[in-house]
């Protein structure tokens, strides 16, 4: 494709930009057109893939027909293939009427099927269908249904990866990639990013009555390194946001430093680990925490328990004590077997003689490997456990007592009567 052409193309899409990607892109997509291949735009997340399948339609044969771009990942799996294929009357709750969808609808024209990774596997056999045979069945339907539409697709998805973890077909992959077109990310671009900066600030100046926002040379340099992990999305966003909000109009870089995020060698929104090589430590140190806390909410429960039982106990010789007071005083108390009232009151003071279900439950909290509801095994295995953290706590806190206690919950004497039992203070 000559220049002019190109330029031609470029001014009517409003497309910014020489990089030599860019421009293969625009020329693949412009050679394609006028067939009936399907196509499969893939780039990241922000690029501008919406632009190619209307170049594309613009530029072919049924240029006069209808087109309809559909963003595969926004429609709810329950209803996606109503949405595409149509349904018949009654055929689920609502369908008070019948509806050709989209490939009904779009005969003869093209169909943009954006994030075409997000379809659900029973939709890929559809779709997969409609690209061999050009047929298919409504929802509900038992009629064949033929369409003659023509299929652009694009994914921000690794489609090798979704086809290995078995997310999508590799019969229908093979389909959508007749044609494929590869839309470079910003970061690649290199001057197509001031270009683009420039175009923007226009825009912002023009549409607010407002004077354009500039860089100075620092400033550039610095938009020329960033990663740009939004694409041109995020640099639109920044653009527009400078225009607004900065008091300058020429853009340092201390300035422009407040509206790019830190993190400038990043190209990806999250982190992702090679197969086989996950690491299971940081679940590790949550699963001891949670253990850590169980055991501690065990213990205050049995605390608590023990001081219910020490009221009930005291009100219970409280009752005890003003019976026999009552009884003494009707001057029979040998007839109802309670002999003398001063011995049974000294009797019961007696701590052998009284319940000792809390004096127990307190040995038990003083005592953790005296536990009668766990095997001696059992109780290694909890001191383990509690020795770990408290050990992992004093090592993120640099050996602070204090601060080690706050993050594990519990009171500074608590840690210290931990550290004893776990021989820490030796070390």
């Amino acid at each position: 494709m000559d220049t002019s052409e190109l330029q031609r193309i470029k001014q009517r899409y409003n497309i910014v930009g020489n990089c030599e990607a860019l421009n293969h892109a625009l020329d693949v997509a412009l050679q394609v057109a006028p067939t009936d291949l399907s196509v499969l735009i893939v780039g990241e997340s922000g690029v501008g893939k919406e632009i190619i399948p209307r170049l594309i339609h613009d530029n072919s044969t049924r240029k006069r027909e209808k087109y309809f771009a559909i963003n595969c990942g926004s429609i709810p799996e329950g209803t996606i293939d109503s949405e595409l294929f149509g349904h018949e009357k009654g055929s689920f709750t609502g369908a008070i009427g019948e509806s050709e969808g989209y490939f009904g609808t779009a005969n003869k024209g093209t169909i943009f099927l954006d994030e075409v990774g997000e379809l659900p596997i029973a939709t890929q056999a559809r779709l997969l269908r409609v690209l061999e045979t050009g047929e298919y069945i409504r929802v509900g339907g038992q009629k064949i249904m033929k369409t003659d539409v023509r299929i652009v697709a694009a994914t921000n998805v690794n489609m090798h990866k979704a086809i290995s973890e078995g997310r999508f077909r590799e019969d229908l992959f093979y389909r959508l990639n007749t044609i494929p077109i590869q839309i470079p990310p910003l970061r690649d671009r290199g001057e197509d990013i001031l270009l683009l900066f420039r175009l923007f600030t226009m825009q912002m100046a023009e549409k607010y009555r407002i004077p354009r926002i500039t860089l100075t040379d620092d400033a550039k340099q610095i938009m020329l390194k960033y990663k740009w992990p939004g694409n041109v999305r995020q640099l639109k966003n920044i653009t527009e946001q400078m225009s607004i909000l900065s008091q300058k109009r020429e853009i340092d870089a201390e300035t422009l430093s407040k509206f790019i995020p830190e993190n400038q060698e990043s190209t990806q929104l999250t982190t992702t680990t090679a197969p086989g090589s996950h690491s299971y430590e940081s679940e590790r140190e949550i699963l001891y925490k949670i253990l850590y806390e169980l055991r501690g909410n065990v213990s205050d429960l049995r605390r608590e328990m023990a001081d219910m039982r020490k009221k009930m106990d005291t009100t219970h010789a409280l009752d005890n004590l003003s019976a026999l007071n009552g009884m003494h005083s009707l001057g029979g108390p040998e007839t109802h077997g309670y002999g003398n009232p001063a011995a049974s009151i000294q009797q019961y003071r007696n701590p052998q003689n009284r319940f000792n279900a809390f004096q127990d439950v307190e040995a038990e909290e003083i005592n953790d490997n005296e536990n009668p509801g766990l095997s001696e095994n059992d109780s290694l295995n909890l001191n383990d456990i509690g020795r770990h953290v408290v050990e992992k706590a004093l090592e993120r806190n640099g050996g602070n007592r204090k601060k080690a206690a706050q993050e594990l919950g519990i009171s500074d004497r608590t840690l210290y009567r931990r550290i004893k039992q776990y021989g820490l203070d030796k070390q």
